[in-house]
């Protein structure tokens, strides 16, 4: 007996080693390197191909939490996270290379789990785990459109990455927010009130490359990845009060807070890449030379990969799939990954921890876990299947879907530690229950 996945990203990784786990084999189907989708350069599986950011590693926040719970849950991925971290202050980031390096070489040395390489067009017979993104192929996405005619698609980008060397830094310093980290996790370029100006105008004014339609006529942009020239275009001050924003930040060659700043993070652990946070773009790639070169620490940045705009492409899953990720009219059948409509690196990890674990529990004749409804894991999978939702759109872990607290503390850090606590030690007591 074997289970096929689909799909050797986050989620098919994270729920094709939930099943070897399990004793059970798995056919792991990657169309790598044969094919690649515009955004995926690596022949690594578990390519990050926007920021390399984890969010935020404190339990205490929506972001960490999750983590925590996938930790209990011996998360694949979480391990080559702690391999690969580079230093990102309270947020969990990784150079990309090591990260997708370690979950490669652990998947192909699993004797449980066979990779075939190839771009998979139809749907096999047998439980099956679909964890083939939000840049399924063509072919495998009309497939799915043919199956599921409800499918929706949204636009995604991500943020242009400089070299070290070319930054001047002479305007530039190194700080995290209200020092946080050990103060070398992220590289600020400030701006004073004029030479933001300039650079504003010229970023809702620069010409955009063309984004072509994939069977809509309407495409959405996720709020959580705005290209920073849509952002702009909201307001003159909204990427000043967004990813630009100087709040506790002190630039040492002025001794007072920038007007704007835009923050570098480390691409890589060598620190001699960094990433432009908050600056996912569509501009034309010499117009992002051009009107980010009006930052004055980045007027000789050189660019090792400029900021692109892609195709995502998701699932109305509440009118499609069960809380446990499964198919309501085919239960043989599993979503996972960004596809089922969570938003998010470990989002789309965490369900296919998920959808791992029940597709080995349904081979084996088993119930699909049904997670505590105060735990971050619950609540994505009650979000993805919920009925009721009519205008669903893609959702991240935040407190905001879990249940209010009984005893809610005013204070932010004391609730989100509340939530913290009641979610780890349910989730803890109910994995005892089901002995997994």
């Amino acid at each position: 007996m074997f289970i096929n996945v689909i799909g050797a990203g986050l989620a098919g990784c994270e729920a094709a080693y939930q099943i070897a786990k399990q004793g059970i084999e798995v056919r792991l189907f990657e169309m790598k390197p044969q094919k690649k989708s515009p955004a995926h350069k690596s022949d690594l599986f578990s390519e990050l191909v926007c920021s390399n950011s984890f969010k935020a590693d404190r339990a205490s926040s929506a972001a960490g939490l999750l983590k925590e719970e996938m930790r209990l849950l011996d998360s694949l991925l979480l391990k080559a996270a702690d391999t690969a971290r580079v230093p990102a202050g309270g947020a969990l980031a990784v150079d990309r290379d090591i990260f997708a390096q370690y979950v490669t070489d652990n998947i192909k040395s699993n004797p449980l789990i066979t990779v075939i390489s190839g771009e998979v067009t139809e749907i096999p017979d047998g439980v099956t785990v679909i964890a083939t993104g939000p840049l399924t192929s063509d072919d495998f996405a009309k497939t799915i459109y043919s199956r599921f005619s409800t499918a929706l698609s949204f636009y995604d980008a991500a943020a242009p990455i400089v070299t070290l060397d070319s930054i001047d830094m002479s305007r530039a310093f190194f700080e995290s927010r209200y020092g946080k980290g050990d103060g070398t996790d992220y590289l600020n370029c400030p701006m004073n009130k004029a030479e933001y100006e300039v650079f504003y105008e010229a970023l809702v004014n620069a010409e955009r490359a063309p984004v072509h339609d994939f069977d809509v006529r309407d495409p959405k942009v996720y709020e959580g990845c705005m290209p920073i020239e849509v952002m702009a275009q909201r307001g003159h001050d909204t990427i000043r009060f967004g990813p630009m924003k100087p709040v506790g930040l002190t630039d040492p060659n002025t001794g007072h807070r920038p007007w704007a700043v835009l923050q570098l993070r480390k691409e890589n652990s060598n620190g001699t890449m960094f990433n432009m946070v908050g600056f996912q773009t569509n501009l034309k790639f010499p117009e992002q030379k051009r009107v980010f070169g009006l930052i004055p620490a980045l007027k000789n940045a050189q660019f090792v990969r400029y900021g692109v705009m892609h195709r995502n492409t998701f699932l109305d899953s509440p009118r499609v799939l069960n809380s446990d990720y499964s198919v309501k009219d085919e239960p043989r059948l599993f979503f996972a990954g960004q596809i089922t409509g969570v938003e998010g690196y470990m989002e789309s990890a965490s369900s296919g921890i998920i959808a791992g674990i029940n597709a080995a529990r349904r081979v084996k004749g088993e119930c699909s876990l049904e997670l505590p409804s105060t735990t971050m894991l619950g609540c994505l999978s009650s979000y993805i299947s919920d009925e009721s939702v009519r205008d669903f759109q893609p959702m991240g872990a935040n407190f905001g879907i879990m249940p209010e607290l009984q005893n809610r503390p005013r204070d932010k850090k004391e609730r989100g530690q509340a939530y913290a606590d009641r979610s780890l030690n349910d989730l803890k007591l109910y994995l005892e229950s089901v002995r997994l």
